[in-house]
C-alpha cells in the first residue's frame, strides 16, 4: 500500500482553511480600503441579492477582494504543503 501525499490526504482542509483565512484577510483589506476611499467611486452600494457580487458596486468590490484573497491563500497553502511533502518524503518533484 502506497502512502498518500500530504496535499492529497488534506485536500478539503486546504480548500476550507485557505478560503477561510484568505477571505478573512480579504475582508479586512476591503474594509480598510473602503474606509480610505469612501463611496467616491461607487454609485450603488450593491447590498441586495446578486448586486453584492458585482465588482463595480461598493459591497461587490469588497466581496471580490475576499474571493481573490481566499483563492490566493488556498494556492499558497497547497504549494506549501506540496513543498513540505517533497522535503519530508524525499521525493523530487
Amino acid at each position: 500500500m502506497q502512502k498518500k501525499s500530504i496535499p492529497a490526504s488534506s485536500f478539503w482542509i486546504i480548500i476550507v482553511a485557505g478560503f477561510v483565512t484568505g477571505m478573512g484577510n480579504g475582508s479586512v483589506f476591503g474594509a480598510a480600503l473602503m474606509c480610505w476611499m469612501g463611496r467616491a467611486g461607487f454609485e450603488d452600494w450593491g447590498g441586495v441579492g446578486a448586486g453584492s457580487y458585482i465588482p463595480s458596486t461598493f459591497n461587490g468590490f469588497m466581496s471580490t477582494c475576499m474571493f481573490v484573497f481566499g483563492f490566493a491563500f488556498t494556492l499558497m497553502l497547497a504549494l506549501a504543503l506540496k513543498r513540505h511533502d517533497t522535503i519530508e518524503n524525499g521525493v523530487r518533484a
